[in-house]
């Protein structure tokens, strides 16, 4: 069996830059564990398989070792690859997940992901994730989903320290959930961030889509506007222009097609 496959870089405006996705177009769904070891062997932050349902695509993706509940930039990805590679008509993707409809718009030459908006609570963790962050932080929110913690936010005092920061690994992968964001006010962009997520083995996230759920009605609320200019500042970094819309958070980019090849499966 062969398998065509797509690698893109989301949120990206030059090759090598933004979060690589591997994305993959099936007709029918492989197993679970099966995708898993597809993800792994590939070993990118997110493997992306999408089955047309009806007239939506269901949409799944997995990091080298967990499948995750969401994921934007694979989507991104997921919805160039079927405008481009596979000539999907009209200018809206419908999505189906686990976290719900998900829509990509095209608008010129960036795409625009329709998420639901993720609110983050304040939470006890602080003293936690200051030792796993080696700096003190402000504030530490966490989303809840379910009957656990999805995701931990921390808000540090600048950029700079956002930038400068160097996790213990270690610790980060004992706290709650899948991982552990850190945010500030930017300098030349609204806010910035990094997504640290070594427990389903993500030691950085070069631009996570998903998280932009969180952090933009959190800054929306602190700034006072609601159209947004993000910058995750990881070594190879990218830009994301969000905007929250009542219950929904708009968060658009570009995407770049890199490499296609074939898997070859016994």
């Amino acid at each position: 069996m062969q398998l065509e496959f797509h690698q893109v870089d989301a949120f990206a405006s030059r090759p090598f830059t933004g979060n690589p996705a591997m994305i993959y177009r099936l007709d029918s769904w492989l197993n679970a564990a099966l995708m898993q070891q597809i993800a792994a062997e590939h070993n990118l932050a997110e493997t992306a398989f999408v089955v047309k349902e009806g007239a939506a695509w269901h949409i799944r993706w997995f990091t080298p070792s967990a499948e995750v509940p969401l994921c934007g930039h694979a989507t991104l990805a997921a919805a160039h690859v079927l405008f481009e590679q596979y000539e999907e008509p009209g200018e809206v993707i419908d999505f189906t997940c686990l976290s719900g409809a998900l829509q990509v718009s095209r608008a010129g030459s960036q795409l625009v992901l329709d998420f639901p908006v993720r609110r983050a609570q304040p939470c006890e963790w602080q003293a936690e994730v200051e030792q796993a962050l080696g700096v003190p932080v402000q504030r530490v929110l966490a989303l809840h989903e379910g009957q656990g913690i999805q995701e931990l936010l921390a808000i540090l005092p600048s950029e700079a320290a956002v930038r400068a920061c160097q996790p213990y690994l270690a610790a980060v992968a004992k706290l709650p959930g899948l991982g552990l964001l850190i945010s500030a006010v930017g300098e030349r962009h609204d806010f910035v961030s990094r997504y640290f997520a070594p427990a389903i083995g993500i030691d950085e996230d070069p631009v996570t889509g998903s998280t932009h759920c969180m952090l933009t009605p959190y800054w929306a609320q602190q700034l006072g506007k609601n159209a947004l200019i993000a910058y995750q500042c990881s070594a190879r970094g990218g830009e994301l222009q969000c905007e929250l819309q009542g219950e929904r958070v708009k968060i658009a980019g570009q995407a770049l097609l890199i490499a296609s090849g074939r898997l070859m499966l016994p």
